[in-house]
């Protein structure tokens, strides 16, 4: 591929992830309340035959990963593992008590934090406390993120007990100086020790997180770490741009900008790492992904059925997310809320018999189909462009900068649809953010979002 370096200077703009859209920052919370959620939730259980998928955010960590710009709380005090999951478990109740029918659970995703925080006792009862009154669906996906130095084979074997069959180990990088930096002193050793537990007790997907662009990182760390992971061979691999948001992770103060790898630098490593995955049987997907041909992720992209939500790329295209726990965000396709952040307020809230939801976002019809255009653009690398994508103001400015793109080699498109090219699958936040209504009316993104690149 030609020299992309301009192209990478041009582009490198702070941008959405899009996992959702509209994106939390542009949500209108003014036109929100509990009761249009509440609504949203039912009808949306109604069309999916009551189908859904439940995400529990169990915020709680021992140690301060300081390139981590998720809610959390540091603490060895494992006192507050019960208070907090009878809370969520009284917060899921409200949720079942509104459903019309018993809901058949097709995905449980548990994520942080560090869920391994909690002891496989503990996991069992918050498990059996969602699925006691409800059917597991037979091709569910039981999910969770585990940090490998907090988690122990009790801990897999436990939730192996209850239907999990995937996980996802955080690594980021096995270079000692990058670790040190982001306060994540973890060994292959111990990683390795992880997998080859989840695989004895049966968990039939392991996917491991990687970060390029962290403090002090090199093409050097990431030849180390992903050789580490290719003699490991799991099943998918997530390989993220890092989000360096300093103004909202104090953390990400401990390293200043300087010791960022700057635009080229990045893609340099992220090129390195596509050629060294690839070479050893992965093949790209989405934005950010690999799999290997026989995992359930890749099967759906050849399908066209690959989803992608506030829990990344899945294999189901729920409509229905029920989220449990402070700060988790819910989606009922039409509509998104939020959990108070702070744990002590989110545990008071349920504990009073409220239902934590402090804000969301009820999606309009621009937002639906912008919603859909998105998400194919993220999944398949193509979309039908609606006469409702574009208001007549908008449109010759879309248009405009569409052809901008399609001059850059980015894109293929016109009036009626959109074509992601090779060399555009590393800039899609870009060229989604086109659709992005919300965005350009605002005309910010500032010190709101990561760098694209």
């Amino acid at each position: 591929m030609e020299d992309i370096l301009p192209l990478l200077n041009k582009y490198d703009l702070p941008l959405p992830r899009y996992t959702s859209y509209p994106t939390v920052p542009y949500w209108d919370k003014s036109g929100f309340d509990k009761e249009s959620w509440k609504k949203a939730v039912v009808e949306t259980f109604k069309k999916e035959n009551g189908e859904l998928c439940v995400y529990v955010h169990l915020p709680f960590c021992e140690n301060l990963c300081t390139f981590c710009a998720c809610n959390k709380r540091i603490t060895t005090n494992h006192r507050v593992e019960e208070p907090y999951l009878d809370t969520v478990l009284k917060e899921w109740e409200m949720y079942r008590a509104m459903l019309p029918s018993k809901p058949v659970i097709r995905e449980i995703h548990l994520g942080g934090g560090t869920p391994t925080f909690f002891s496989p006792e503990n996991l069992i009862t918050l498990i059996k406390g969602i699925t006691k009154d409800a059917t597991v669906h037979p091709d569910h996906e039981f999910s969770v993120e585990v940090h490998p130095n907090f988690t122990r084979e009790e801990h897999l074997a436990a939730l192996a007990s209850v239907g999990f069959n995937r996980i996802s180990l955080g690594v980021q990088d096995f270079d000692p100086k990058v670790q040190y930096v982001i306060n994540r002193v973890q060994s292959f050793e111990k990683t390795k020790e992880v997998v080859e537990w989840a695989r004895k007790l049966g968990y039939n997907s392991v996917n491991v997180d990687l970060i390029y662009g962290l403090p002090l990182q090199t093409e050097a760390s990431i030849d180390l770490t992903i050789s580490k992971i290719n003699d490991l061979k799991p099943d998918r691999i997530a390989f993220y741009s890092y989000a360096f948001v300093p103004w909202k992770s104090k953390a990400q103060r401990r390293y200043t900008k300087s010791d960022l790898p700057k635009a080229n630098e990045k893609w340099k490593m992220y090129q390195l790492g596509k050629s060294l995955l690839t070479a050893n049987g992965y093949k790209a997907i989405g934005m950010d992904h690999f799999a290997l041909p026989n995992d359930k992720l890749f099967e759906a992209v050849n399908k066209g059925t690959m989803h992608r939500n506030f829990m990344g790329y899945t294999t189901t295209d729920s409509k229905l997310i029920i989220a449990l726990g402070a700060s988790s965000i819910g989606d009922a396709w039409n509509a998104f809320a939020q959990n108070e952040d702070k744990v002590e307020e989110y545990q008071e809230m349920v504990q009073r018999g409220e239902l934590p939801v402090i804000h969301g976002h009820i999606l309009n019809e621009e937002d639906v189909v912008i919603r859909r255009n998105i998400l194919d653009l993220m999944c398949k690398g193509s979309t039908k462009i609606s006469e409702k994508t574009f208001d007549t103001a908008t449109l010759p400015i879309a248009l405009q900068e569409l052809s901008l793109l399609a001059a850059d080699g980015l894109v293929k498109a016109d009036k009626e649809s959109i074509t992601v090219t090779e060399k555009g699958s590393l800039f899609i936040r870009n060229i989604s953010s086109i659709l992005d209504a919300r965005m350009r009316r605002k005309k910010s993104a500032g010190n709101v979002f990561s760098k694209s690149i």
